[in-house]
Parts: structure tokens; C-alpha cells; sequence
């Protein structure tokens, strides 16, 4: 199957549509030619509504740390987006409700497996960490990117990007100082 008619079957799932508070709208952008491959939790409510992948204050932070512009961004010759739930998953009481497992288990390894250009994973925030890294994890989110050698330099697990994580990221400024310029740096060399 070609990767335009796995999209469409993509899209046009709704495996979880009794688990989700709004109807489903899968939201995820891949091409072949992608190099830089962001797998993220689940689109927001924002994003959502927007159909389009990381259109909102985290999608902001992850471009400035990845030194990128929006163009660049959403240029899919440049950056593929899979999230591990392709659609809102709904509000819990300190945030969004964790990813719906649906996703990752029916699609991933199809999706994934087709990105043959990709030179550079991003597994952003715990979710993505525990499906792709499995046992090479840490014991926690903050030691699996502070051990972000390990893994470098074809992935690279990071905090979520979203303001909701200001405390952590004040609370480690190796995170900053250290994978950030590496991974500017990287991502420069990948797309230009």
C-alpha cells in the first residue's frame, strides 16, 4: 500500500470515536522525503480546532528550540508529524488526558516504517519515550533526557514543550545549555 492511501485510511479511522470527547479528526503530516520525524503525545483542543499539528503555544517553544522557522516547520520534505493519538483525547483535571494506545498500535508501524529518509527522531514527553525507547528509558522523564547521549544522534527524547512544563525546564538548565544547541546544530545540517 502507498503512503497516500495509508493516510487515507489514516484519516478516516475512528477505532476510539466512543472514547473521544469531540468526533474524530486525525491530525498527523508525513511525506517520505521527511527528515526530522516528531512523535508527540496527542493534538491539544487548540489544535483540534485548527487541523493543523502543533498550531499553538508548544508548537511555538518546539520551533524555537528547534531554531526553525514556521515554513520550515510545516515544509513535510523537512518535518513528518506523528503523534502516538492522532486526535484530541480530551481534558483532564491538570492538563489533556493522556494519548488514546488506538493509534500507536494500529498505525504507527505501518506510518513509521515508510519514513526511510529520517535521520533524526524526536520523542517528545513520556508517552513517545516509553513506546520507542522501551527498556533503554530511564526511571523518569528528566533522566531519560538528561542521558539524551545515549540515544543521540539518531533520536532525541525531550520535555512537551508546553508552558505547563516551565517549572521543569527551570528546574533543569542543563536542558537548555546542553541538547538544545546539538539539536539545533543537527537539525541544521538535516534540512539546510
Amino acid at each position: 500500500m502507498k503512503l497516500s492511501e495509508l493516510l487515507v485510511e489514516v484519516r478516516a479511522c475512528r477505532k476510539c470515536q466512543s472514547q473521544l470527547p469531540c468526533s474524530p479528526r486525525p491530525i498527523l503530516a508525513v511525506a517520505t522525503s521527511a527528515k526530522v520525524l516528531i512523535i508527540g503525545q496527542a493534538p491539544g483542543k487548540r489544535v483540534h480546532e485548527s487541523g493543523i499539528a502543533w498550531d499553538d503555544p508548544s508548537g511555538r517553544r518546539l520551533r524555537e528550540w528547534l531554531g526553525v522557522s514556521r515554513e520550515e516547520f510545516y515544509d513535510t520534505s523537512k518535518f513528518a508529524f506523528v503523534p502516538m493519538a492522532f486526535c484530541y483525547p480530551g481534558k483532564g483535571p491538570t492538563g489533556d488526558l493522556p494519548p488514546r494506545p488506538e493509534c500507536a498500535e494500529t498505525w504507527h508501524a505501518d506510518l513509521v516504517s515508510r519514513l526511510t529518509n529520517v535521520s533524526l527522531t524526536l520523542l517528545i514527553g513520556k508517552y513517545a519515550q516509553q513506546h520507542y525507547l522501551g527498556v533503554d528509558q530511564k526511571t523518569n522523564l528528566t533522566q531519560t533526557v538528561r542521558a539524551w547521549k545515549d540515544y543521540w544522534p539518531s533520536r532525541l527524547p525531550l520535555p512537551h514543550p508546553s508552558p505547563r512544563n516551565n517549572l521543569w525546564i527551570s528546574k533543569n538548565p542543563w536542558f537548555l545549555d546542553e541538547p538544545l544547541p546539538a539539536l539545533r546544530t543537527r537539525i541544521r545540517q538535516l534540512i539546510g
